[in-house]
């Protein structure tokens, strides 16, 4: 009885690389080859199929290898670009077959297309991925902002994922771009790393040199609650950076004041004592100073614009990490990337995220390290 219970989740589990190789495999081999290639063809896909949900639930299930998340998130990406591509040569497939173009000429056409196409931008996207991130500058007008903290600079990063790669280089990297920016504050949006804080510190370590005069702010993402929030939480604190567990900080800068609030994750209701609560957060804050809040996902800002934020500052969304997957996210949160307005005051940034999750790639959704200077409004 308890094996039958878990048969729906085990055929999602199949189900889903099922699909990401099949119509791949119909575009490269089953359409275009025969005899031993086509044999052979068949025989790497089957191989992939079996080794993606196998390598995904070592990697990322109670084990926890980090050579098997490598490979499964590896050949996750690959495919994903591969399924995306092929959907796109087997509508031109169609384009083809209406102008007169016959099998095998037609299929074959769009067979070299789809694995050039696919292979350039799997290369491109590791590129991307690990490269140290583009700085993105936006100035925000904040209604209520006092003179004295006009110009003020938050320098944001988001979504570091630091996980089985080892980003050490890359991690230091980021903190002389941010230093090099010279923030007034400096602000982690969530989903620091992947893995506990014994596995995963030394990436995290560099943020620690992270120069910042009126502080270094962090908040949970959902991953900290897949593996030890509050570990995460108390090491944060402990290289000088100040986690905002559903709190709030009046900063003052020129005799003028910021509330500048966090809110935990909501995968956090499931820890006792973890899970947003914003009017605690903003419990004793001065109600006509402005409120700069930071919530992990774009999706929280419902409740952050019926409490008057001025600005919320999220992550989560990678901006989609890779196309066309940023219709997917579009499905489950308000906006995917940039500065938007929701309700009558408050405004939204929602970061692409600095690093990645789990296939190190990125497809036209850049990582992002980004400077928000503050403007009296």
């Amino acid at each position: 009885m308890t094996f039958v219970k878990y048969v729906p989740r085990i055929a999602l589990f199949l189900a889903i690389p099922a699909l990401l190789f099949l119509l791949p495999w119909w575009t490269l081999i089953g359409a275009t080859t025969e005899g031993a290639l086509f044999w052979l063809g068949s025989a790497v896909f089957l191989l992939g199929f079996a080794c993606l949900p196998a390598s995904m639930f070592l990697g990322h299930g109670p084990a926890q290898s980090d050579a098997a998340s490598i490979v499964g998130d590896t050949l996750l990406g690959t495919m994903w670009v591969l399924f995306s591509w092929s959907v796109l040569g087997n509508i031109v497939g169609l384009g083809l077959a209406v102008a007169g173009v016959d099998d095998p000429t037609r299929s074959r056409i769009v067979a070299v297309g789809v694995f050039v196409i696919a292979a350039a931008l799997t290369v491109w996207g590791v590129f991307e991925a690990r490269r140290v991130p583009r700085v993105r500058t936006l100035d925000i007008g904040i209604r209520g902002l006092g003179s004295g903290l006009d110009g003020l600079r938050m320098v944001v990063i988001t979504d570091t994922h630091y996980a089985a790669l080892d980003r050490l280089r890359w991690s230091e990297k980021v903190v002389d771009v941010v230093n090099g920016l010279r923030p007034d504050i400096a602000c982690h949006a969530g989903d620091l790393a992947d893995g506990s804080v014994a596995k995963r510190h030394a990436q995290v370590d560099p943020l620690g040199k992270i120069e910042a005069p009126l502080g270094r702010f962090y908040i949970t993402g959902n991953h900290e609650y897949f593996g030890d929030a509050p570990g995460w939480i108390e090491h944060m604190t402990s290289i000088g950076w100040q986690p905002l567990h559903n709190q709030h900080e009046t900063l003052i800068r020129g005799g003028d004041q910021l509330v500048l609030a966090g809110i935990d994750d909501p995968t956090g209701v499931g820890l006792p004592g973890h899970g947003p609560d914003l009017p605690a957060a903003l419990a004793g804050a001065d109600p006509d100073v402005p409120v700069v809040l930071l919530a992990h996902q774009p999706r929280q800002v419902t409740e952050a614009a019926a409490a008057g934020v001025a600005l919320q500052i999220s992550g989560h969304t990678h901006g989609g990490q890779i196309w066309p997957f940023h219709y997917l996210v579009r499905l489950e949160q308000p906006v995917v990337a940039g500065l938007s307005r929701h309700g009558e005051h408050t405004q939204l940034y929602t970061s692409r995220g600095t690093g990645f999750w789990g296939p190190q790639f990125r497809v036209f959704a850049p990582s992002e390290i980004t400077v928000l200077v503050l403007r009296s409004a």
